[in-house]
């Protein structure tokens, strides 16, 4: 019986120590960025912490606060503990189970006494890693930790991007705002020059109605604008698990950004990117998976026995008045299960190629979306340029124009024209310094920034 016991203690051993863990398969990362793109930095924008890389302190209240209070971010939470238990589960899954059983009952036949027969008995039960069933379980859930903390981790990044974009919104709707109420008050000057140039045979009718008209125009804008600034209000309000209520905030012209973002190795999406290191841990969850599938055409070893107090005879005794004690081991051969089991690998094999295909495919999307990112913040710094040069052109032209309405031959169509103009070329411009923003923001989150 001990040399019996050593050989399954032995095997045991060699079992545990020839186990592989889940190894990364080989992944390529050349030329992930684009091959237009070259990189050369080791550090990344992602590393720098978000308190740091959004230096307005309403954003960073803001942020800190729906951090604290949202909702999904809440439940990612809880399902990170969820795993976590199932983790400790599985670690004591090597342990054996204890069970406290006693029993006891009452017989009488006829005349006899009433017969009492008592057993105050623990026992336990012990299943013997011989295969790797356990060893599977254990590691898949540790995986499966893992791939919840990452979907936790990319719940917040997501959430910290999205806090900060709409922050800016609210940002770029406020000078949309200012923009026009100028624009507005512009228009009622015109008017009633308009008008008093009329009383003095020089202006008529048709003038002052169009200057009317577009003013009107823009109020009906700047009501559909004063909207927007509600609803994304709202919606700022629920990331942050708070009832509607108005957004205390700064200005547009107060944010600031670094000239040059560095993006850092392709190879550093592995490790910074949430995403794929929640498609990494499925990845690996789903190998302990298939190896658990595998296992479990092998035979499973069990020891099982109880002791304790008895005033009956039963089980190999040492003394029959006081003391019960049993042993015994069993081996149990799966033979026929119905095809469940050659079902349960080929479907663990399914889902573990299907991982692999998933995590391949989140790397080409990370490496996508930074590029992407990249390219419209280059692309609106450009605009930027222009956009400025555009504007100090079309404020001359309405300068001049008024000029020549108030003291030669210019035309009211002229003026209307020249401010409309200057008008939809101010709004853009803001429209673009957004764009410029958002895209700083999409590549800060493309790169797995935020924690």
């Amino acid at each position: 019986m001990k040399r019996t016991l050593l050989y399954i203690l032995a095997a045991t051993l060699c079992s545990c120590a020839g186990y592989r863990q889940y190894v990364r398969p080989d992944v390529q990362t050349d030329a992930l960025f684009g091959s237009e793109i070259q990189t050369v930095d080791t550090v990344s924008i992602a590393q720098i912490p978000w308190r740091e890389f959004f230096t307005d302190t309403l954003l960073q209240n803001l942020i800190a606060e729906g951090l604290e209070r949202n909702t999904d971010l809440r439940v990612a939470h809880l399902k990170t503990d969820e795993a976590r238990a199932a983790l400790r589960s599985a670690r004591l899954a090597y342990l054996p189970s204890l069970a406290l059983t006693p029993e006891g009952s009452l017989s009488k036949l006829a005349s006899t006494p009433t017969s009492k027969t008592y057993n105050l008995a623990a026992s336990a039960q012990w299943e013997l890693d011989v295969f790797g069933k356990q060893t599977a379980q254990k590691r898949g859930a540790a995986a499966d930790v893992q791939q919840a903390e990452a979907y936790a981790q990319a719940v917040q990044t997501q959430l910290v991007a999205t806090i900060a974009e709409t922050y800016f919104t609210l940002l770029m709707l406020d000078e949309q705002l200012a923009i026009g109420s100028e624009t507005v008050a512009a228009w009622q000057e015109t008017e009633r020059a308009l008008e008093a140039l009329k009383r003095a045979g020089a202006a008529n009718d048709p003038a002052i109605l169009q200057t009317r008209a577009a003013r009107l125009a823009l109020e009906q804008q700047i009501a559909s604008i004063g909207q927007s600034v509600s609803q994304t209000e709202n919606a700022l309000c629920s990331l942050l698990g708070q009832s509607p209520h108005g957004i205390t905030r700064s200005s547009l012209a107060a944010q600031s950004f670094p000239d040059t973002l560095s993006i850092g190795l392709p190879i550093n999406l592995l490790a910074n990117r949430p995403d794929v290191r929640m498609a990494e841990a499925r990845l690996a969850s789903t190998c302990y998976a298939t190896a658990y599938a595998r296992a479990q055409f092998y035979p499973s070893i069990t020891l099982s026995g109880s002791a304790g107090w008895t005033n009956n005879a039963g089980g190999i005794e040492l003394d029959p008045a006081k003391w019960l004690l049993n042993a015994i081991a069993g081996i149990t051969q799966p033979l026929f299960a119905r095809g469940q089991l050659i079902a349960n690998l080929t479907i663990a094999k399914a889902e573990q190629e299907a991982a692999m295909l998933q995590f391949q495919q989140s790397l080409l999307d990370a490496g996508r979306e930074v590029n992407d990112a990249l390219t419209a913040w280059q692309t609106a710094r450009h605009n930027l340029t222009l956009a400025d040069a555009q504007i100090a052109a079309l404020a001359e032209a309405e300068r001049k124009t008024e000029l020549l309405l108030h003291h030669s031959t210019g035309t009211y169509l002229e003026v209307l024209t020249a401010r409309q103009s200057l008008l939809e070329a101010r709004q853009q411009r803001i429209q673009t310094l957004f764009n410029e923003f958002q895209s700083v923001i999409t590549l800060y989150h493309a790169l797995g920034g935020g924690e």
